[in-house]
């Protein structure tokens, strides 16, 4: 019984007496998910806009906003076509019962025709403002002959306006219904799309024309509500066009709101020039424009009635909920809310695309770390495993069928186990031969030594070819592992760097602006991109300079002040005619430059040379000095080492590591071809930040440094590119110092002198005895001395590049402005 109780007893769990019942907040939310379902999901906005339209009138007779009303409700959403009709007949039964009749008449009308020819029509969005226009002109000759029996020139022009009016009005409805109706998020409103909603907004409006409440005009009222909201949310342009547009509608109307319009759009005006005061302001501007405009007289009303309407449109106004101001900025361009709303899509996509590009990356370092737990070298087991079927192999071939297989085998297993693991081994280290100690004591052992010596160099054979195989298996997975790890290592900080926020600079924007200014020169903007040590970047427009260097003589040497660095134009687009603008981009200039020079020669003064070198700008501030000597001579070597630098210089501009980026050129050129086709390549990569040196030489002859009458030599040992699927390169890393000279070049060079012992200390001495420093007539002197050597004759193709390392000194100095800090 007390088991059972305590099983039927549940913990209730603790209660939350801070929560409120009642969540305002959801209130409100679930209150507007209802007017919105309402309204725009089941179509009653429609059924209130078409009762408007229905009875709005122009030049107090035409109606000619009915038809395109409904002919576009009917082509966007069918389905809600009968609301919008209804509204339109009840809106136009409040004129008089003819008006009624003759929109339900114009409708069916319009119906009829549009589903005779629907099957002919290619393009219904350009067909259908014609049909409105020439049906509403039909019905309405139509209707003014049967009511009067004849035809006046009056009557023709208004049936002309009124189907001209129709056929504008159809456009502007398709553009702008969907701006109601259609419950879809907007990137964009165009500015054709903006002036067609207000359009309609008025055309709306002039529905609430007679319409007074305590002597106040509505139409009055909602227009300058109108008027303040866009003010308010995009400024004077849009306000003030509200306020054209909203009352250039009204006065066609009635003839009796011409002068309305001139205080619509001075209300825009004031209300968006004092919108930095929020509601307030923009409320006191059409305060100071009705007060303006009704003391010169309005018609139509006194200045007392005139203010009291626009405090009814202020007090509308001031109870509008942000959020609907906040909601309806996000799709006008201009506002902040609409930059806020880009930026957050922008950051979205941004975020969306690093995120796919590091999920890539995180595939190919999966790739990369499965091909190297695939490089495990076999442990004990694995070789006695191997030992074991190597063994079985060659037993079957000699013991299985020898009469003394049973003593060998069952009694003597362990001795003769030992004996034919000793000549396997022996025989694998000594090609093929045995020991005369183990060959006596294994011929007194067995009685088959000749078949088993045979039967083991046999498998042997087997077993070397496939440990080669296995071995290069091992090194290509290897490769792969590399490559793979490579492209992670790319595709990781590529995420990376789009993931990078562009830091506001907007106050060192102005400071920059002020300083530059302050001397005298005129910058009409500045844009800031990244002000990271060595690595600024910095956009610029300036008016026209006539050629005259400004940038390049006063801009930059302020910026190397005003920044603590040296910055540099690193291009500029002149103006092409006076009065117009320059755009320049400043960067940061690095430490160091290199100065280069090169000279070959082909075999025998041929035109086609073997040799092939490369300058190569790597970015991020790296300099890559590249020679790549092909096998043999003429075309087909040229080729070779031609194509190595193409593809040197591809992956080394994708941002994989020189070492993993060789090893992929090698395998690329040893899978491709079965010739013996090789390249040499000598590379020097030199960071122009700090002048280090990385030296990655495959095949190449030695380097030299020559620093002062010092002379250094960097050399390594590597095969040729291509020889072999796997090896590992040597990297020589080495600082280098301003003024230094970097003497790279060829084997025809470096082994053209001849009648020489040591070529080592021959260059060694013809470097020291050089009494220039520029890097072109080094290398022509050199390459002469080795042909001079020769006498005359060029027994090889010969390549020689030189490069002098330099201090970055700027052409123009610094000139000493107000610095800017570089961090807000």
């Amino acid at each position: 019984m007390e088991k059972m109780e305590r099983s039927l007893i549940r913990p209730v769990g603790e209660v939350n007496f801070q929560t409120s019942k009642w969540d305002v907040g959801s209130l409100i939310r679930l209150f507007q998910l209802k007017l919105e379902s309402f309204f725009i999901k089941k179509g009653y906005l429609l059924l209130i806009v078409g009762f408007l339209l229905g009875r709005a009138l122009i030049l107090s007779q035409l109606t000619p906003f009915s038809l395109p009303f409904f002919a576009s409700v009917y082509l966007i959403k069918r389905e809600r076509s009968p609301l919008a009709l209804i509204g339109l007949i009840a809106g136009a039964a409040t004129l008089s019962i003819k008006n009624a009749a003759f929109t339900l008449a114009v409708a069916i009308l319009f119906l009829v025709i549009y589903r005779f020819s629907s099957k002919w029509l290619k393009n219904e969005l350009r067909a259908i403002p014609f049909y409105v226009a020439l049906i509403l002109a039909a019905a309405r000759f139509a209707e003014t002959y049967i009511l009067s029996r004849h035809l006046t020139l009056y009557d023709a022009m208004m049936v002309g306006v009124q189907a001209s009016l129709a056929f504008i009005l159809t456009f502007i409805f398709l553009q702008s219904i969907p701006l109601l109706i259609l419950n879809r998020r907007r990137q964009l409103l165009k500015t054709e799309e903006i002036v067609c909603l207000i359009i309609m907004l008025a055309s709306i409006m002039t529905g609430t024309i007679g319409w007074q409440v305590y002597d106040l005009s509505i139409e009055h009222i909602m227009s300058r509500y109108l008027v303040l909201i866009f003010s308010f949310i995009a400024g004077a342009t849009i306000g003030s066009t509200v306020g054209v547009v909203t009352g250039l509608i009204f006065s066609l109307a009635s003839v009796s709101s011409f002068q309305h319009m001139s205080l619509l759009a001075f209300s825009g005006v004031l209300g968006g020039l004092l919108k930095e005061g929020r509601k307030i302001g923009v409320s006191i501007g059409l305060f100071i424009a009705t007060l303006l405009i009704g003391m010169y007289g309005m018609e139509g009303g006194s200045l007392t009635y005139t203010l009291l309407e626009s405090a009814a449109a202020i007090a509308l106004f001031l109870l509008t909920p942000q959020a609907f101001t906040a909601k309806l900025a996000k799709y006008i361009p201009g506002t902040p809310e609409y930059t806020m709303e880009q930026q957050k899509y922008m950051r979205k996509m941004r975020d969306v695309t690093a995120q796919r590009v590091a999920q890539f990356s995180n595939v190919f370092d999966a790739l990369s770390k499965s091909f190297s737990k695939m490089d495990v070298q076999p442990g004990a087991e694995e070789s006695e495993r191997e030992m074991d079927y190597f063994m079985s192999n060659v037993t079957e071939k000699t013991c299985q069928t020898c009469f003394k297989k049973e003593q060998c085998w069952s009694k003597n297993f362990h001795t003769t186990y030992g004996y034919l693991e000793e000549i396997i081994h022996e025989m694998d280290q000594n090609d093929g031969t045995v020991s005369p100690k183990l060959s006596r004591e294994w011929e007194k052992h067995c009685s088959r030594t000749t078949r088993v010596y045979e039967a083991v160099s046999q498998e042997l054979t087997f077993f070397q070819a496939n440990q080669k195989l296995k071995k290069q298996v091992q090194e290509s997975r290897k490769l792969v592992a590399d490559q793979l790890q490579g492209v992670s290592e790319v595709m990781d900080n590529f995420a990376k760097e789009i993931q990078r926020e562009r830091e506001n600079h907007h106050k060192q924007e102005e400071q920059i602006m002020e300083s530059i200014q302050a001397f005298g020169v005129q910058i009409e903007h500045v844009e800031i991109y990244s002000l990271e040590q060595g690595n600024v970047d910095i956009e610029m427009t300036i008016p026209y300079c006539n050629g005259h260097g400004e940038c390049e003589k006063l801009i930059a040497p302020m910026l190397s002040d005003i920044l603590g660095e040296t910055v540099i134009v690193s291009s500029e687009e002149c103006a092409t005619y006076p009065n117009g603008f320059c755009h320049v981009i400043f960067r940061s200039s690095k430490a160091f430059t290199v100065e280069t020079g090169v000279a070959h020669a082909a075999m025998d003064g041929g035109f086609v040379s073997g040799d092939s070198y490369s300058t190569i700008e790597l970015g991020l501030g790296k300099f890559a000095l590249a020679i790549s000597d092909g096998m043999g001579n003429g075309e087909r070597a040229h080729h070779e080492s031609k194509e190595t630098l193409q593809l040197l210089q591809k992956i080394l501009q994708s941002g994989i590591e020189e070492r993993v980026a060789i090893k992929s050129v090698n395998s690329i050129l040893s899978l491709r071809t079965t010739d013996e086709i090789f390249s040499t390549l000598d590379l020097a990569l030199i960071d122009l930040q700090n002048a280090s040196a990385k030296f990655l030489k495959v095949g190449s002859t030695p380097s030299f440094i020559k620093r002062g009458n010092k002379v250094i030599k960097i050399q390594s040992s590597n095969l040729p590119i291509g020889i072999l699927e796997e090896f590992e390169v040597d990297v020589v890393s080495e600082q280098l110092k301003a003024g230094d000279l970097l003497i790279m070049m060829s084997d025809g060079v470096f082994e053209g002198p001849k009648h020489v012992e040591n070529y080592d200390i021959w260059m060694k001495r013809k470097i020291q005895e050089l009494q220039t420093d520029d890097p072109q007539e080094i290398s022509d002197l050199i390459l002469e001395e080795v042909i001079r050597s020769r006498e005359g004759l060029i027994g090889d193709d010969m390549t020689i590049a030189v490069a002098l390392i330099k201090h970055n000194t700027p052409k123009w100095a610094s000139i000493p402005v107000q610095k800017v800090k570089r961090r807000a």
